[in-house]
């Protein structure tokens, strides 16, 4: 046989081969996809030896999503084992000299519970309060260290690992408690009940002497006066905020103690519940030395917290910087450093010995980047960050606030969370793409990410499937501005023409849709389109990736502005010969619900659409809304600032255009997006004869975080509903 032909019998043997194999690949089924795990945290150890990591995967015959650690030994060629079994363990943090673990866990207990009628003991009722509870890096049984009946909002570790400080609602006496339900009863005293926080610090050896005595536990006297508040033995009381403390982290040198508050009910109506705060710890030892042993006095003279803040922004992820002067911080919402506007999360800190100056006090780092940051570290005498840039969240590392942030890596697809080590180069992260589900990554130093290898294979089981492929996709809106997306393409047909599209749109809206794998009831592009869809996915006017500006754009048209932008997509797909016009549909949940409401009022191409969690008006949801001051700067003002905005924003008002047959989902408690704003769309859709379905989902409030079963069934008739009136048969 002649050489050319061999080369070219050889060549095509090959691509049959691979071809078959692809055909072989089974695809991504519903089961598969929701028996996913995540990563809520993960920490590296001091040394850099280990890594903590907490995941989360649904527990099916229990109907909750479990929550356990793992720790990852690099000794001997690497180890995964479990840590812990419960289900109800996460925050794990290690002790700064490695020794210790802590972590939270609402493990069941014989502690009492909260009896008095807020929002902590409603919680209580449900579940055991979360305490802190430690284990030795070697392994053994892990021990509470804190009890009582008020659960830990946060805690953390001293400098020199001798002290573990947390903070708990301010504890109750057995009197004040019966005194308050016999005047109360069931009634609820809408914030009048409110309480706020005490800070206390607990010595580690007494804790461990306490754990080493427990045997003898029945002979120690607890004082269970009624006239004493329910404390943790030991624990000595060191400070006091009339609001609720999220976020404790202690200074590198150990001389202060910082907390992000927030507020006790945890809904952001004022800027100012959430701000950062330090104790100075020199203070609160000697002034609060009193009870270190026993039950603490209840009154000791506590150390006033000093606020660092004093901003429009609702402050996320603070940390000490190393010369325990300054603390960064992200932001969710609003603007730092001058009158409330939404912006993009951006990496600023804040210097702490002059908190008096104000926004004067706050930098930011690299403020000509463009994008957003989304995670960062402290790693020596730089910061890494993962920061995304349109569809990609890459890594990236700054030394000065002045300096731009320089990219680390070549890995397409999207880094998720950091960890890096206090004594060793080695850094963990959390990388996907949209071939690669989630796993957590280590390396062993950030000039060396390209050579990180994967430490777990938890989605191992989904990285064997025939995964969608994707690119981005751009287009122009009517006012020139340019607009991006994502395409998924169903496997098999990656850059086909004439498919039938599924418009996916995020929440947020400051969020953004790109190069990443997740599965899980909220982000399932990769089942919508292994069923059959193009998905797209517009990063709409109002995403975060393309600057302050572009984000600002959605002021004061809430849902116009952006709504044009994706239907502009649409129609530009459709142009392109991309998407089958007579098999277009629309979903989303959350913000992405707003938006689907929205548009069906817009246009009556959609031949079904999908919408979770969404308003159909604004003037009840800003009333509800636990988030009510970005949706009255989006806009243009409160209900009686801006009465025609409200009006003519809402799709309640346009219902009647609506032609679509529609299926709605709700959590019965939620707050974020109250479960009447559904009720208030099924109601117009029954009243007007569209075809329509309504799924509540008991329990559950904004995340559907409680049972695991509301979640699948939630996608599994979304994509029925899809199929039913979109026209798309779900392949063999």
């Amino acid at each position: 046989m002649p050489i050319k032909k061999i080369v070219l019998f050889l060549a095509l043997t090959c691509s049959v081969v691979l071809a078959d194999q692809n055909q072989t690949k089974p695809k991504l089924a519903l089961d598969e996809f929701f028996n996913s795990v995540s990563f809520p945290a993960l920490e590296i150890a001091p040394d850099g030896q280990s890594v903590l990591i907490e995941t989360e995967r649904a527990d099916w015959d229990q109907q909750i999503f479990r929550h356990d650690l793992w720790l990852y030994r690099g000794d001997n060629g690497g180890s995964l084992i479990q840590f812990t079994q419960s289900g109800h363990d996460s925050d794990p943090q290690w002790s700064p000299d490695g020794r210790w673990i802590a972590f939270l866990s609402e493990r069941k207990t014989s502690s009492a519970k909260s009896d008095d009628g807020d929002s902590d003991s409603d919680d209580a009722k449900d579940e055991p309060p979360s305490q802190v509870y430690l284990i030795s890096p070697s392994g053994g049984e892990a021990f509470a260290i804190t009890e009582g009946a008020e659960p830990v909002h946060a805690f953390t570790w001293s400098a020199d690992s001798r002290t573990v400080c947390f903070a708990t609602r301010q504890p109750w006496s057995k009197t004040q408690k019966d005194n308050y339900k016999k005047e109360w009863k069931d009634v609820v005293q809408y914030r009048a009940a409110e309480r706020g926080d005490t800070i206390f610090a607990l010595d580690l050896a007494d804790a461990l002497a306490r754990h080493a005595a427990a045997p003898a536990k029945s002979d120690t006297k607890k004082d269970d006066s009624d006239e004493q508040p329910d404390l943790t033995p030991g624990a000595r009381p060191i400070a006091i905020t009339a609001l609720r403390v999220d976020k404790l982290f202690a200074s590198p040198d150990g001389s202060k103690l910082a907390f992000l508050s927030n507020a006790i009910n945890q809904r952001e109506e004022k800027y100012d519940d959430v701000e950062i705060y330090v104790v100075d710890l020199a203070q609160a030892s000697s002034t609060a030395s009193a009870g270190s042993s026993g039950n603490a006095s209840p009154n000791p003279a506590l150390v006033q917290p000093v606020r660092i803040t004093h901003n429009t922004a609702v402050e996320t992820h603070p940390r000490w910087a190393n010369d325990s002067r300054h603390i960064f911080f992200t932001i969710d919402v609003g603007d730092p450093m001058g009158p409330y506007r939404d912006l993009q999360p951006h990496l600023y800190w804040i210097d702490t010995e002059h908190p008096e100056a104000g926004a004067d006090a706050v930098e930011q780092w690299s403020k000509n980047f463009v994008g957003s940051v989304d995670a960062y570290a402290v790693a020596g005498n730089s910061i890494l960050a993962s920061a995304r840039l349109g569809t990609e969240v890459q890594m990236y590392s700054v030394t000065k606030p002045s300096d731009p942030l320089q990219t680390i890596g070549t890995w397409p697809g999207t880094f998720g969370d950091i960890s890096a080590a206090r004594h060793s180069p080695r850094v963990a992260f959390i990388y996907s793409s949209l071939s690669k589900p989630e796993e957590i990554y280590l390396a062993e130093s950030p000039d060396k990410l390209d050579q990180a290898r994967p430490i777990t294979s938890f989605n191992r089981t989904l990285a064997e499937k025939d995964l969608p492929q994707g690119k981005p996709y751009r287009w122009k809106a009517d006012d020139g501005t340019a607009i991006e997306g994502m395409l998924i393409y169903p496997p098999g047909k990656f850059e086909a023409k004439h498919l039938p599209l599924f418009t996916f749109i995020h929440g947020g809206p400051n969020d953004a849709d790109g190069n990443h794998f997740e599965a899980d009831w909220y982000q399932w592009a990769a089942l919508a389109a292994t069923n059959g869809w193009l998905v797209f996915e517009p990063n709409y006017r109002g995403s975060t990736g393309y600057g302050d500006k572009f984000l600002e754009q959605i002021v004061p048209q809430i849902v116009s502005r952006p709504g044009k932008d994706i239907l502009e997509g649409v129609d530009v797909l459709v142009k392109d010969g991309i998407a089958d016009p007579d098999h277009l549909t629309v979903g989303g949940y959350s913000y992405g619900g707003y938006m689907t409401n929205w548009l069906i009022t817009q246009s009556t191409r959609w031949k079904a659409a999908v919408t979770g969690a969404g308003a159909v008006e604004h003037v009840g949801n800003w009333g509800n809304d636990d988030t009510t001051y970005d949706d009255a700067y989006s806009l243009g003002g409160r209900p009686w600032e801006a009465q025609q905005r409200y009006h003519d924003e809402a799709a309640i008002f346009q219902i009647n255009k609506v032609t679509t047959p529609t299926h709605l989902v709700a959590g019965a408690d939620d707050i974020r997006v109250a479960v009447l704003e559904d009720y208030l769309l099924e109601h117009a859709l029954y009243s007007l004869g569209i075809p329509h379905a309504l799924l509540i989902f008991p329990g559950e409030g904004h995340d559907l975080t409680k049972n695991p079963w509301h979640g699948k069934i939630k996608v599994r008739e979304e994509l029925k509903w899809l199929e039913k009136y979109g026209g798309v048969l779900q392949p063999n």
